[in-house]
């Protein structure tokens, strides 16, 4: 499997995983944050979409870290509501998707720079890849602490691990990408 490829299919199964922790919680409860110093799964849909647009507009041929972002900004709440929550999502998820989408092989080895520090392509797009699951991962823990016991598992469901297993084993070994299953084909 190619990097580019693996990488977007990725990005595309932790966005998702995003949304559909995100899509069960209630208008208020996306907004909910545990104390002053917590961040809000909006909060973090805030961060995430400044990242992406500052890092990918331009990535090749601009800083990661424009003079336009404002990621201080990004970690106090001024969406009106869920549709303006979710408009700036996707257009910070549209910019990173597409840019990835138009990179090359051959720009892997390229430099981009975040901050005046140089990267190959390679290493900022893992960067990000680690970065931004990393606050997916604080998203679906805030929802399924929220949704308590009416929480839609997003993965393989509590004690059915063998019955999973059994399903992929009684498949033909074969190079597939494990989010083949998980993701939505769009």
């Amino acid at each position: 499997m190619q990097y580019l490829e693996s990488l977007y299919k990725q990005l595309v199964y932790y966005k998702q995983l995003a949304e559909k922790a995100m899509k069960q919680l209630a208008e208020e409860q996306l907004f909910w944050q545990y104390n002053e110093e917590s961040n809000s799964p909006a909060v973090l849909v805030k961060h995430l979409a400044g990242n992406m647009r500052s890092r990918f507009t331009d990535f090749l041929t601009s800083d990661g870290e424009k003079p336009w972002r404002d990621r201080d900004g990004e970690f106090v709440n001024t969406y009106e509501n869920a549709d303006a929550m979710w408009a700036d999502w996707n257009s910070g998820w549209a910019i990173l998707l597409d840019t990835v989408s138009a990179l090359r092989e051959e720009d892997l080895q390229r430099i981009v720079y975040i901050r005046n520090e140089g990267h190959t392509v390679v290493e900022a797009l893992n960067r990000q890849l680690a970065h931004y699951p990393y606050h997916i991962g604080q998203i679906v823990f805030i929802a399924k602490m929220l949704k308590n016991t009416a929480w839609n598992t997003l993965s393989i469901a509590r004690n059915a691990s063998a019955k999973y297993n059994t399903g992929k084993f009684s498949q033909e070994k074969g190079i597939r990408h494990f989010t083949d299953e998980w993701i939505d084909q769009r």
